[in-house]
């Protein structure tokens, strides 16, 4: 445990201005808050928070962050309150003492809800001072050094699990590559034991065998940029277990088919030296083709910069060569730390700046839930990068595997939603093509366009991914409006009631909703049932119209219109006529309908849109028809649906169960698409009129695992 001087000792060593009487009373204040309080080692719980403050001088942060990292669990763990600690350090400290308690309070327990409202609230905290989420990352890093103490094998699983999936990924986006790949190599340690011990011990094996080879190349390189004038320092390592891990993944291959272990640095002054040692190096060595990257003129989104190369090095052995600044290498080391802005005597870092950041905030803003917005975040997080340009020249940076709808959400949300088109290096493409590094790409947009449902199938943003299921909610929203006032409409005249929209405005408060469409779309999301609105709209002794019987002259009509005949329900038909309905463009009641006349075959019914009428040359064979204004509900027809879902157990049971729900009736199925992911189909439904057809789609938009529904 360090003691007071050394830490003071440690913070003077970067920061000749420091307040030594603040450092030493924040170590006392914590000492004594603590008191006895011990920890799972069995250590006391003092040392906790001094490692932290230990670390954050590693990374060479300012005053303000060594203090917060002494305080940081005084106000939870202890009698310390936030006003305290104002009175005694500060506002600036309070404050980012108070952020880092909060996120401390949400401890996760075990669900993944709650993991991801964590991270949720972490990602706002961060957005206000980027410092909480560096005084988080040493508390993190400290508790997993110490996380084997813990007795409970579930709690460190879970412990080591988050680690994995949110901290380590966070320390990366802020270019902090020590912080984590200590984090990813104990989390791994915790999950997979077996596989990190075999990888260990092999790496252990190779480092004992190639300790001569390492020294041997660095001389070898040495001599080699020495006899160029180039002055620089080489180093070798190998690379961390994890990494390696991901890579036998990744590429599905054993430790000794990797050829990248070893990973020698050359660091040298300037960035025109860097790009004089890439031409030393590889004039000199054999180059590995297509191994090369290009950090410097097009940097990380985390502004790591560097050269990559893969060389044929000495013993003919592949060898993976790092060329950078020693600025450069600062940035990689610590990240946003490396240029903190008190070296400028300026106020704290705004975290907004940051376009990582904004990002995230912006996929924060589109995501319905915590679940969602973790989900959209891991897919910003997790993937390679590939570089793209505008038609200006402005550089894009895109997840490896991007499309052109990725890039246009990248650039704005609007210019997403607009997308219609696409020319990639001056050729029209696809929406779905893959871009590469490199890539040109000019969006087209249309004011008339909006998002479509499929889009999500092949984006890899999670920008792009939230803003689609967004405008997807919305639609989804005003239809279940629709079908809820069409449902209350169905009960009103089932129960012979007027339907007055003042009479459901008034009940609003007592359902908790605060305008009409709320209550709509509840009824229609089956949320809320009608009944219990009717009841509450209408007093139950309000006198109703009396039904009156039919004649038996109605009666007498009506049992003349419930024959199959269409001229009985079709104006323009004549009786007896041959009548069939197109299946190109399957007519139903409410539809805007025309005839052709076939020479053997009588009349085909089609809308007035349809292609086939569109293309027809000999207009005296069309005939115009319409439906009668009473539809008799005994005969139905027969509509066609695309619906696509996705392919998880209890999919196509929720479909045909919703279908059976609003009194359709399935004719024919047809699977024209299926993936491991998705199921395209095409149902033939039989329905009454385009009411009930509209009424079943706004239900079957409604499972949640269907993704687009749509007429044919």
């Amino acid at each position: 445990m360090l003691r007071q001087f050394e830490l003071v000792e440690r913070l003077k060593a970067y920061d000749p201005n420091v307040d030594e009487d603040l450092i030493n009373r924040a170590y006392v204040f914590s000492v004594k808050s603590h008191g006895s309080q011990v920890r799972d080692s069995g250590d006391p719980y003092f040392s906790h928070p001094i490692e932290v403050a230990g670390i954050l001088t590693e990374l060479k942060l300012d005053s303000q962050s060594i203090v917060t990292g002494l305080l940081h669990d005084t106000v939870e763990d202890t009698v310390a309150t936030i006003e305290e600690i104002e009175k005694f350090f500060g506002a600036e400290i309070a404050h980012l003492v108070n952020g880092v308690t909060k996120l401390s309070k949400l401890e996760l327990q075990s669900e993944a809800t709650k993991q991801a409202e964590n991270f949720r609230k972490l990602v706002l905290a961060m957005s206000s001072d980027i410092r909480v989420l560096l005084i988080k990352l040493a508390d993190r890093l400290h508790n997993m050094r110490t996380l084997h103490h813990v007795s409970s094998e579930s709690k460190r699983r879970r412990i080591a699990h988050e680690t994995l999936e949110i901290y380590a990924p966070l320390a990366e986006r802020m270019g902090i590559h020590r912080i984590k790949d200590e984090l990813e190599d104990i989390a791994f340690s915790q999950l997979q034991p077996d596989i990190f011990e075999s990888i260990k011990s092999r790496l252990r094996y190779i480092h004992q065998a190639s300790t001569e080879t390492i020294d041997l190349v660095i001389a070898d390189i040495n001599n080699v940029t020495r006899s160029f004038g180039l002055v620089c320092n080489v180093s070798g390592r190998l690379k961390t277990p994890y990494s390696i891990w991901r890579k036998m993944q990744k590429k599905n291959v054993t430790v000794e088919q990797l050829s990248d272990i070893m990973a020698f640095r050359i660091l040298v002054n300037s960035m025109s030296e860097c790009y004089q040692g890439l031409g030393i190096m590889h004039s000199h060595y054999m180059v590995v083709p297509g191994r090369f990257k290009d950090y410097i003129s097009t940097p990380k989104p985390n502004n790591y910069q560097s050269l990559h190369t893969c060389l044929i090095g000495p013993l003919n052995q592949r060898i993976e060569v790092q060329i950078r600044t020693n600025d450069m290498h600062d940035v990689c080391e610590n990240g946003v730390a490396a240029h903190w802005q008190y070296k400028q005597g300026n106020k704290a870092h705004d975290g907004k700046q940051y376009a990582w950041l904004r990002g995230l905030l912006e996929i924060l803003e589109h995501a319905s839930s915590p679940d969602e917005f973790l989900e959209h975040t891991k897919l910003e997080m997790f993937q390679d990068q590939v570089f793209c340009f505008t038609p200006k020249g402005e550089l894009i940076n895109l997840p490896g595997g991007a499309t052109p709808v990725d890039f246009a959400y990248a650039i704005h949300s609007e210019i997403g939603n607009r997308t219609v088109g696409v020319k990639i290096n001056g050729r029209q493409m696809p929406l779905r093509t893959s871009l590469k590094n490199g890539d040109q790409v000019e969006i087209v947009t249309s004011k008339a366009q909006s998002p479509s449902p499929t889009w999500e199938r092949f984006v890899v943003t999670g920008k792009a991914r939230a803003c689609i299921r967004r405008f997807i909610r919305a639609q989804q929203r005003q239809q279940y409006s629709e079908h809820g006032k069409t449902i209350l409409q169905k009960c009103c005249i089932k129960e012979s009631l007027p339907f007055h929209e003042k009479n459901f405005m008034k009940v609003l408060g007592k359902f908790h909703y605060l305008i009409l469409d709320d209550l709509y779309a509840a009824i229609g999301e089956g949320i809320q049932s009608p009944k219990e609105v009717l009841s509450a709209a209408y007093v139950t002794n309000e006198p109703r119209p009396k039904k009156e019987m039919p004649s038996g002259d109605v009666l007498q009509k009506n049992h003349k219109t419930s024959t199959n005949d269409p001229a009985s329900y079709i104006e323009g038909l004549v009786s007896g006529m041959a009548v069939s309905f197109a299946g190109c463009c399957h007519p139903l009641p409410g539809d805007n309908i025309v005839g052709v006349v076939t020479t053997g075959k009588g009349v085909t019914v089609h809308t007035n849109e349809c292609e086939v009428i569109v293309a027809h040359s000999d207009p005296d064979r069309i005939l115009d028809l319409a439906w009668h204004d009473v539809q008799e509900r005994g005969y139905r027809h027969v509509g066609r649906l695309k619906i696509t879902f996705i392919n998880k157990p209890g999919a196509l049971a929720a479909l045909t169960t919703a279908i059976s729900k609003q009194a359709a009736d399935i004719v024919n199925i047809k699977i024209t698409n299926r993936t491991m992911d998705f199921w395209d189909l095409f149902v033939d439904v039989e329905v009454e009129d385009v009411t009930h057809l509209q009424n079943l789609k706004a239900s079957i938009r409604s499972i949640p695992l269907i993704l687009s529904v749509e007429r044919i």
